[in-house]
C-alpha cells in the first residue's frame, strides 16, 4: 500500500476521497490530513532503520561468516526482524544465538522498533516529549515495557527447570533466552529455543501473547495491544461503574471501544471457525492444543509451530493461509472491504436484554 501511493505520488496522479477513506482506515487515522506525509515518512523510517540494524548485524556476522556471507546475512535478518517476519537463514532459526548477548539485543530492538508501529515512531520524531506525546504513544511505549516484562519473567519461571530449554544454561543466559522468547512471540517468529519443548503451560501464555500482537499500523499482526488495553479498561470501569473508561486522565472514546469489541470479537470468530476446521481435516495424531497454537500464530502472522506446518493436510494448508491473510490484512479491513456502508437516519425504541 505504501509503494502504491508513493508511486501515485511519482507520478503526480492524485488519490481520491475513496481511496484515501481506505487508506485513512488501514492506517488506523481519524482524519484524512496527513495521511500522504506519514506514507512518506513510514517509508523513510523502514529505510533508516532497516538500514541501521543491517550495519550493526554486520559488525556481528562479518568475523564469523566472512565479507560476502556476512553482508548478506545481515541485510536479510535486519529486514526479517524489522518487518517482524521471522524468517531466518539458519535451519534452526536463532537457537545458536541463544547466549549471544549481542544478537539477542539487536533482534530484540528491531522487532520492537517494526512492533511499535509507525504512527508512534512519527509521534516520537515531531513531538521529542514525553508530556506531548500521544495517549496513543504512551500506551504503547509503557505497555510494550509492561507486556514484555512480564511475559519475560512468567517464561523464565515456568522454564527454569526444563532440562530441554532453560535449565541446562547459566543463570544470566536463562535471563537472555527467556526475554528474547517474551519479546519475539508478540511479533517476530524467531526463537532460541524448540517451541516444542517448551512446557504446554508456557506455549499457552505464548498464545495469548501471539493473539494480543503489537502495535496499530506496524508490521506486526494480533488485535493490537491497544485494542487489549481498550478492552481491560472498558472492563475495570464498568466494575468499577464509571460512566466512561479512562487511561492516563483522558477519557476513551465511545468509538474506540465499539472498534476494539468488534475487532476482538471477529478474530476470536476467526479463530475458533478454524480451529474446528482443522480438527475435522487434519489426523488423529495432531493434537488440539497443536492445532490452536497453529491458527493462533498465523493469525497473529508470528510463525512459530510445534513442528506439525509439513503434516498438515491441504484442507488445514488452506486454512493457515486463509487465517495468514485475514491476520495480516486486519479483520475490519476485510470486512470493510466486502460490506456496503449505509446511513442509517431511522430511530428505533430502545429494548433491554439481560446479560450475564
Amino acid at each position: 500500500m505504501t509503494f502504491a501511493i508513493l508511486i501515485f505520488l511519482l507520478i503526480e496522479k492524485s488519490i481520491s476521497i475513496k481511496q484515501s477513506l481506505l487508506i485513512q482506515e488501514a492506517l488506523n487515522q481519524n482524519s484524512l490530513g496527513g495521511i500522504v506525509k506519514l506514507i512518506k515518512r513510514l517509508f523513510t523510517f523502514s529505510l533508516f532503520f532497516e538500514s541501521l540494524m543491517a550495519l550493526l548485524f554486520a559488525f556481528r556476522f562479518i568475523p564469523e561468516l566472512g565479507w560476502s556471507k556476512g553482508i548478506g546475512y545481515a541485510i536479510f535478518h535486519s529486514i526479517s526482524a524489522f518487518n517482524n517476519a521471522g524468517y531466518s537463514l539458519w535451519p534452526d532459526s536463532l537457537t545458536r544465538y541463544a547466549r549471544d548477548p549481542v544478537i539477542n539485543i539487536l533482534f530484540s530492538i528491531s522487532i520492537m522498533l517494526g512492533g511499535l508501529g509507525f504512527t508512534v515512531l512519527n509521534d516520537i520524531w515531531d513531538k521529542k516529549r514525553w508530556r506531548a506525546y500521544l495517549l496513543h504513544t504512551k500506551v504503547m511505549l509503557l505497555g510494550t515495557m509492561m507486556i514484555n516484562a512480564i511475559a519475560m519473567i512468567v517464561i523464565f519461571l515456568l522454564e527454569y527447570d526444563n532440562p530441554l530449554t532453560l535449565s541446562h544454561l547459566p543463570f544470566h543466559d536463562r535471563v537472555w533466552t527467556a526475554f528474547f522468547q517474551a519479546t519475539t512471540t508478540r511479533t517476530a517468529g524467531f526463537h532460541t529455543v524448540s517451541i516444542q519443548d517448551l512446557h504446554p503451560e508456557t506455549r499457552f501464555l505464548m498464545m495469548i501473547l501471539m493473539f494480543i500482537g503489537a502495535g496499530s499500523v506496524s508490521t506486526s499482526g494480533g488485535i493490537k495491544l491497544t485494542t487489549a488495553v481498550c478492552l481491560v479498561m472498558m472492563v475495570y470501569a464498568y466494575i468499577r461503574k464509571q460512566n466512561e473508561p479512562t487511561l492516563m486522565h483522558r477519557s476513551i472514546h465511545q468509538e474506540a471501544i465499539f472498534k476494539a469489541l468488534t475487532i476482538t470479537t471477529l478474530s476470536i470468530g476467526m479463530i475458533f471457525t478454524a480451529i474446528f476446521i482443522m480438527l475435522i481435516s487434519e489426523k488423529s495424531s495432531i493434537t488440539f492444543f497443536q492445532i490452536a497454537f497453529e491458527v493462533v500464530s498465523a493469525f497473529g502472522t508470528v510463525g512459530l509451530s510445534t513442528g506439525i506446518t509439513p503434516e498438515l493436510s491441504p484442507v488445514g494448508q488452506w486454512v493457515i493461509i486463509l487465517v495468514m491473510i485475514f491476520g495480516k490484512l486486519g479483520p475490519l479491513t476485510m470486512v470493510f472491504s466486502t460490506s456496503s456502508r449505509t446511513q442509517d437516519h431511522i430511530r428505533y425504541p430502545s429494548g433491554k436484554l439481560f446479560i450475564g
